[in-house]
């Protein structure tokens, strides 16, 4: 779709702001924005595969800090992920980029990144 609103399956879209106002990021500002706020990389995926970080109309990233380090990758995905991009699968990424497994807490994955 060309007018800013970003089309995941049959029907859906994300837009998001006010009513007559529309803010859309790209994949790479979406990934960027959770990597600083929640303190793990991500990779944002369709259908199983890797979205371009350069594709246009995901709404922010809605949060502003990190969540609590005893949630676990799948709560992060259900609660935090899932409700903002319809549609969307997210791989959570340890600190050598491998993905965690959904039952890993959120506090041994930013351990991870200490580790390097």
């Amino acid at each position: 779709m060309g007018d800013g609103r970003f089309a995941f399956a049959a029907g859906h879209e994300i837009s998001c702001g006010m009513e007559g106002e529309t803010t859309m990021v790209t994949v790479k500002t979406v990934e960027k924005h959770i990597r600083d706020i929640e303190q793990f990389a991500v990779r944002i995926k369709h259908n199983n595969r890797d979205l371009r970080s350069d594709r246009r109309g995901l709404p922010p990233y809605a949060y502003e800090r990190k969540a609590k380090n005893d949630m676990t990758v799948d709560e992060w995905r259900q609660n935090r992920f899932r409700p903002n991009y319809y549609g969307l699968e997210v791989d959570v990424l340890d600190g050598t980029d491998n993905v965690c497994h959904g039952a890993t807490k959120l506090g041994s994955v930013r351990d991870s990144y200490s580790e390097k």
